[in-house]
């Protein structure tokens, strides 16, 4: 099957918000009196419509949900599609999705809520919090073999962990015997369905984010921190990070701290049995043709999960992702609930990279880094390895998201086609 070990999945990414042009439209239309205004219908974003029509039509994926807006306003919804192919259920806003590393930059903005209360600091290091962390080893050669190491010389930090420069390794991006140490050790990245995925691993996963931390603290890192940008296990083990300083564990305190405050009600980590309606499927594309890995109603994602990933946990709505979205176009408030304070959202979204770290050759080179999602300009963003992806910039209002389930993203071109589209689409608007 042509899923390989999931890489394929993570590595559309490195395209994410790859140019900054669009964020000028952006501004640029946020100004005009009927910018706002405009987002009447979906008819006013004819590229983006364009492309889920065809996507969907031509049986490529069986949904596709558009969410456009501006600032606080409510979001311009294009939805086409069933939630799983033959369904007659219609794909809309309120439709559930796996998203993967889009889980990402929620993860980010929950660590800046304990730098807000002043239990953390980007500086803080990660030994404070998590003492197995404190003295680590660095792989002489990151595909080299695991005995071959030498002591690290700079503490990881928060800073690190935020940003993928802590030196860490990642089950989907390691390499020779430290991928496979990853593996056998069950210091897994996330889950994809019950039924065995050539290429993939089944062994058992760590149980929880204690031992799924403490395990990760006995691998050799790849990098010295602080150095170099590598995609990492590291947001997960912020979850860890969060348990620690909050004294509540990391799904109860996105639960209290922003998603009821927010209006979250559709976020979860498993999705509740009375949930299933509203559940789409996942496919995989094998030669062109999309595969149930992953049912709605045999799905992986019904059950309490060995480990609460905040890399890639979450199952949530284009309603839901689109109110975290608001909230940050809203410099931490939604619907007159103050969720964040300003400057933790602007410094969350704005490049917090370590000074002097390399991005060359990277998925973000040219590029900036925040709290969990990648920075261009002012907009601030990720997507997820089913196809998802979101962004908001943070300086016009503009906030975007495209929902869809499929494997590996890579397969298809929209998940990096789409900033491109809202531009045109903004670009049209501005000029008419």
């Amino acid at each position: 099957m042509a899923f390989r070990n999931f890489e394929d999945a993570a590595l559309s990414r490195r395209s994410l918000l790859r140019g900054g042009a669009w964020m000028g439209a952006g501004a640029a239309l946020a100004g005009l009196p009927m910018g706002r205004m405009a987002l009447a219908h979906e008819g006013h974003w004819p590229s983006v419509l364009a492309a889920v029509e065809n996507y969907v039509s031509s049986g490529k994926v069986a949904n596709m949900v558009a969410t456009l807006g501006w600032g606080q306003q409510p979001a311009d919804v294009i939805a086409r599609g069933t939630l799983a192919f033959g369904a007659a259920t219609k794909a809309d806003a309120d439709s559930l999705y796996r998203i993967y590393s889009n889980t990402k930059p929620i993860t980010g903005m929950a660590v800046m809520m304990l730098i807000e209360d002043g239990d953390l600091t980007l500086d803080t290091p990660l030994g404070d919090v998590l003492p197995a962390f404190a003295k680590m080893q660095v792989l002489n050669k990151a595909d080299g073999p695991l005995d071959q190491v030498t002591p690290a010389k700079t503490a990881i930090t928060i800073r690190h962990l935020l940003t993928h420069t802590a030196g860490l390794g990642y089950d989907i991006t390691s390499k020779g015997p430290l991928q496979k140490a990853f593996f056998a050790n069950g210091i897994s990245s996330g889950q994809i369905s019950r039924f065995p995925i050539p290429g993939l691993p089944a062994g058992k996963s760590a149980q929880g984010l204690e031992e799924w931390a403490n395990r990760l603290s006995k691998l050799p890192l790849i990098a010295e921190p602080g150095t170099k940008w590598s995609y990492s296990a590291s947001i997960d083990l912020l979850g860890r990070v969060i348990e620690v300083v909050s004294g509540m564990s990391f799904d109860s305190f996105l639960q209290t701290r922003l998603f009821d405050p927010a209006g979250m009600s559709s976020t979860y980590f498993a999705v509740p049995k009375s949930e299933i309606g509203r559940y789409t499927t996942n496919y995989g594309i094998l030669n062109g043709n999309p595969l149930p890995v992953d049912p709605a109603r045999m799905s992986i994602f019904l059950d309490e999960p060995p480990v609460k990933w905040g890399g890639s946990g979450l199952v949530t709505s284009p309603n839901d992702y689109d109110k975290f979205q608001r909230m940050l176009a809203g410099l931490g408030e939604i619907d007159g609930t103050r969720v964040m304070k300003p400057e933790t959202v602007r410094a969350g979204t704005s490049n917090i990279l370590p000074e002097g770290v390399d991005l060359g050759g990277t998925w973000v080179a040219g590029q900036q880094f925040g709290a969990g999602g990648r920075v261009t300009g002012t907009a601030y963003g990720w997507g997820g390895a089913a196809g998802t992806t979101a962004f908001v910039d943070i300086k016009s209002g503009l906030r975007a998201g495209n929902w869809t389930q499929y494997i590996p993203a890579e397969t298809y071109g929209i998940q990096r086609e789409f900033p491109d589209l809202v531009l045109k689409d903004l670009a049209a608007m501005q000029g008419g």
